[in-house]
């Protein structure tokens, strides 16, 4: 066993939680944003910090526990302090709406622009080890000389990707515009933007979150219909699952 791979095997699998995510990164915030920010509370400005502390510790704690230091999630993470700096600095809440468009778009450029690279964005989002089984799907792909139309297919699948990201900017703008129109550093300012957080929930990240899972779909279509893999040949399969069938 070489180093690298002890290294690997020290690194603890990332679990999806996303009761623990939402709880951390909307709940919590956005009742301390929204019930504590009263001068006869926490007040406004340690109202915000304290809300967004949740966020930013959840967040580091996720990159150095799991070593996952990529690009979205270290953006997710400026991201929560450029929103700290608006309230605190007491911007206009315009910057607010900029901030919250800028992000997603950004990522969505960022998609597009790694399809010029060696390194697309969305074998890093979906089609990746811990999503799909890449290597059995790979090895069929060359045995059936489909792997430049899978190339092409993929390509598309990445201006899917590109668009969720576009639809999630112009969402986020419009509803930060329409929520968020108190000075920012006050009360009135973290209380919208508490509600701001809680309803882009059902109204942003559940329409993306559905968007994903039709890429997805799309991607399992073409990988089926391509390599004539069955879904529990193309799914990535659990580390113990692995060991045990190798053993």
């Amino acid at each position: 066993m070489t180093m690298t791979d002890k290294t690997r095997q020290d690194i603890p699998q990332h679990k999806p939680r996303p009761m623990v995510d939402l709880l951390v990164s909307i709940l919590l915030p956005s009742i301390i944003l929204m019930k504590f920010s009263g001068d006869q509370d926490l007040g406004a400005s340690l109202a915000l910090i304290v809300a967004l502390a949740f966020p930013v510790t959840w967040g580091l704690f996720e990159l150095i526990r799991y070593r996952k230091y990529n690009f979205i999630a270290i953006l997710g993470v400026v991201s929560v302090f450029l929103t700290g700096g608006i309230g605190l600095l007491e911007l206009d809440p315009q910057w607010l709406a900029v901030k919250e468009a800028g992000v997603p778009g950004l990522i969505g450029l960022a998609v597009l622009v790694s399809t010029r690279t060696r390194y697309p964005l969305i074998r890093t989002l979906l089609y990746n080890d811990r999503v799909l089984n890449v290597q059995r799907i790979t090895q069929r792909l060359e045995e059936r000389g489909a792997v430049e139309i899978f190339d092409l297919r993929l390509l598309r699948a990445t201006y899917f990707l590109a668009s969720t990201f576009f639809f999630s900017s112009v969402m986020n703008y419009i509803l930060a515009k329409w929520i968020v129109v108190s000075p920012a550093g006050t009360a009135a300012f973290n209380e919208e933007l508490g509600r701001m957080t809680l309803v882009s929930y059902p109204m942003i990240a559940i329409p993306t979150m559905v968007m994903m899972m039709a890429i997805l779909f799309y991607l399992w279509r073409t990988i089926h219909g391509l390599t004539g893999l069955k879904m529990e040949e193309i799914v990535a399969q659990p580390a113990d699952s692995k060991a045990s069938e190798q053993s």
